[in-house]
């Protein structure tokens, strides 16, 4: 069986004027269907560029990237886009949220963008809220929530279309570690549900808690560990 996400000698290279800055240097990888990986890396490592090409928002200079069978790492802007809406879903460090929209609204916009009927997609906005515990939020600004609050509503924007993979760039590093601690337990709630989760952050506490951990450094994997029993997560 094919695996889910495969990564071939993967090559990242930046110019800057004359200088050459490679974030990638061969990067090979696997992720099975229903995983929670979690990879591991300094600032300026190359994790977050990995993460940027796996969710088809950037392009490899050289090697291969298959999503499910089919080879992405030469696809158009327009096709990787498609491939981003309806297979990923994203969660990042900064919520990202407009201030003047309520969780709902917030929620709702991807869906807009999908061509999503109305009552459909605020049937799905509503459906997602709940499930990271918001319901009794659905009508708050980010202004009056907590930051703990805005990460799940971006959490709920991220699954509320159901897409099978979950990529989630350093989630807890702007909250505390109650709030981070609850983050966490989503994800893990969302990986028992069968979505693929793929997370990247440079806190080993909180790596441990995934099925796998890649670490990276130099643009290059530098080790793997597989999980056999996974540490509770501390709220």
């Amino acid at each position: 069986m094919e695996p889910f996400i495969s990564v071939t000698d993967l090559t990242k290279i930046y110019h800057m004027g004359e200088c050459e800055i490679r974030a990638l240097a061969g990067v090979t990888l696997r992720v099975e269907k229903g995983e929670f990986l979690a990879i591991v890396g300094r600032s300026g490592s190359g994790k977050s560029t990995l993460m940027n090409i796996i969710g088809c928002l950037d392009t490899p200079s050289s090697g291969q990237y298959f999503l499910e069978g089919e080879n992405v790492s030469g696809l158009s802007e327009k096709k990787l886009a498609q491939i981003r809406n309806r297979q990923i879903g994203f969660i990042f460090q900064s919520f990202n949220l407009i201030g003047g929209e309520d969780a709902l609204e917030n929620v709702e916009l991807p869906l807009v963008y999908r061509g999503i009927p109305k009552t459909e997609r605020r049937t799905l906005a509503q459906e997602a809220l709940m499930q990271v515990g918001l319901g009794g939020r659905m009508h708050h600004r980010p202004a009056q929530m907590s930051g703990g609050q805005q990460q799940r509503v971006a959490i709920a924007r991220a699954i509320a279309a159901r897409p099978p993979i979950i990529l989630a760039d350093e989630p807890t590093g702007n909250l505390d570690s109650r709030s981070g601690g609850e983050v966490m337990e989503i994800l893990h709630s969302l990986h028992r549900l069968g979505r693929t989760v793929v997370l990247i952050t440079h806190d080993s506490r909180i790596a441990e808690t995934a099925d796998r951990v890649v670490r990276i450094q130099d643009g290059k994997i530098a080790g793997e560990e597989k999980r056999i029993d996974k540490r509770q997560i501390l709220v």
